[in-house]
């Protein structure tokens, strides 16, 4: 079974960056496709992007597209979210999660269909 440890959360101001990380450990990583998500206080948990097995694909969600970057290091066992010129809608736990390359179509963020996930980190945007 594979289990994730998510790392990097903070406050920063706004307009500043941030570098989450995401360990995982019990399996190959290369084995899953790999998410990030958000859930900001009183909302729903918000899909961030996804990457493919091997890191050669991502796709990402209109609110952070061209601001925020998924890659992963197999070789490492972790998965990185970089995050910049944040606002403080960006505030919120941050989740990353892994289902099985075959057990999804490409690009489908739904959260049920996800199916281990780490602990999440905090991350707020404020000045």
């Amino acid at each position: 079974q594979l289990q994730l440890v998510e790392s990097g959360g903070d406050l920063v101001q706004p307009g500043g960056s941030l570098r989450l990380s995401c360990a995982t450990s019990g399996y190959p990583m290369d084995y899953y496709i790999l998410a990030w998500f958000r859930q900001a206080p009183g909302k729903e948990r918000e899909a961030l992007g996804c990457i493919s097995r091997y890191g050669d694909t991502t796709h990402y969600a209109e609110s952070v597209k061209g601001r925020f970057t998924i890659a992963r290091d197999n070789a490492k066992n972790t998965v990185y979210l970089q995050m910049n010129s944040l606002k403080p809608e960006d505030t919120g736990i941050y989740y990353c999660a892994a289902a099985p390359y075959y057990a999804l179509g490409w690009a489908d963020m739904r959260p049920d269909t996800y199916m281990y996930w780490g602990q999440g980190t905090q991350a707020a945007v404020s000045s």
